[in-house]
């Protein structure tokens, strides 16, 4: 069989910011992992990451080799250390299965899938908890390989907290922000940073600085109120100031029991919106979660009361989707 490596033509890594620039598997490049270190280790993982390529081959071979591996109480070995693979058309694309790690003490995965020979779409999402030190698959020798189809869109930014990254989904390909992808046919970057999104001044102005279509500033969980308040608005003018014309829209955090907190921080959050509006900008959005979960699903929709289960990423994306379909749609 014919082997590929993430680094070889004709194969192409999705949503890493400096990917073709450094051809580092990373999120966050070492400068602001120095500047910031509570992101040394988040900046490595690589959720949002996706290998792709097309192949007519009947047999598809992928080996995940990961640098780390913990146990995480929140999610399965399945959910969170393991990389997912898809086949076929987006947004319809089929999941073949994963390629986990069988216990806590190995850090080498492989699987083999049997397609259809047919040329295809595949798609490889890295897992989300883990640094990944090697990933590479393998296909008939007779089979061709070709370039990914190209995403419609250029990338979506979403920044924010472990839900925007994902936690507590069954696969990483069912985060809002990666149903969004698919749903809408546009590229992204995930920058979520599990327990570890404050708003700081030097993570506003390396975002800021990214090409992107849409920047989802989903950032409200992990700051306490007071921070919010202090960080919040500031991080939308850093962004706003370097991209004047650029559609932002803004999220208030989920949750699934609205105490006095909440009401506090969605306070916050949307004063940020209205404060812009107020001052003539027309490119920015807020998206009230105050809805997202009726009395009839909202148990179904959490697995700990803070985290989303993939119905209830399901159902975030589905609220989502109409802002950001008429924002890539108007041009």
């Amino acid at each position: 069989m014919k082997k590929y490596s993430y680094l070889d033509t004709p194969v192409k890594v999705f949503g890493l910011p400096f990917f073709v620039k450094n051809k580092k598997l990373e999120r966050l490049p070492e400068d602001i992992r120095q500047k910031l270190p509570s992101l040394g280790f988040f900046g490595r993982r690589c959720m949002g990451a996706r290998l792709a390529f097309r192949t007519n081959s009947k047999k598809l071979k992928v080996t995940l080799e990961l640098e780390t591996l913990s146990f995480d109480g929140g999610m399965s070995i399945y959910a969170c250390q393991s990389a997912i693979v898809m086949a076929g058309n987006r947004p319809t694309q089929t999941f073949l299965g994963r390629v986990n790690p069988p216990d806590y003490e190995t850090k080498t995965a492989e699987r083999e899938f049997e397609l259809s020979g047919e040329m295809q779409d595949i798609t490889i999402w890295f897992p989300r908890n883990e640094i990944v030190r090697d990933i590479f698959f393998e296909i008939d020798d007779d089979a061709q390989t070709e370039a990914p189809t190209p995403y419609k869109f250029a990338p979506m930014l979403f920044y924010g907290s472990s839900i925007t990254e994902g936690g507590h989904a069954d696969k990483p390909n069912d985060a809002y922000a990666s149903l969004l992808s698919d749903w809408l046919d546009a590229d992204f970057y995930d920058l979520g940073f599990s327990g570890s999104a404050h708003g700081e001044p030097e993570i506003a102005e390396f975002i800021a600085g990214i090409p992107m279509s849409v920047f989802v500033m989903d950032y409200d969980h992990n700051s306490p109120v007071e921070e919010l308040r202090k960080n919040h608005e500031p991080f939308f003018e850093t962004v706003r100031k370097k991209n004047p014309e650029l559609p932002i829209v803004i999220l208030n955090r989920p949750v699934f029991v609205k105490g006095s907190e909440y009401f506090e921080r969605r306070k916050i959050v949307k004063s940020t919106y209205e404060n812009a509006v107020s001052r003539g900008d027309k490119n920015v959005f807020f998206i009230d979660s105050v809805d997202f979960f009726t009395d009839e699903t909202v148990s179904l929709c959490t697995t700990d009361n803070t985290h989303p289960n993939s119905f209830g990423f399901y159902i975030m994306a589905k609220k989502i989707y109409p802002v950001l379909f008429k924002i890539l749609n108007r041009r």
